[in-house]
């Protein structure tokens, strides 16, 4: 089923294993291939103008392909390294 990105913004991130990450503040989209990439704990606009550069970007996010499931909350597996 698909789901709007807007529907993304402010839900809960959650573990498989319970522990909460944070809330979807923005998401980052692959224009090419129209997929959501990353669920952004904070807001873009405060991570540009902080100049922090793209390492904060990843410390920051959560990578789409960890999600699991997304209903009330969004629930994602383990950080693949």
């Amino acid at each position: 089923m698909a789901m709007l990105i807007s529907e993304l913004y402010g839900k809960q991130i959650i573990t498989n294993t319970g522990q909460k990450i944070g809330l979807v503040e923005d998401v980052i989209l692959d224009f090419e291939t129209g997929n959501v990439t990353n669920l952004l704990l904070t807001k873009i606009e405060d991570l540009v103008k902080a100049q922090t550069g793209s390492t904060q970007i990843l410390k920051n996010s959560v990578k789409y392909e960890r999600v699991k499931s997304v209903s009330e909350s969004i629930i994602v597996g383990a950080d693949k390294k």
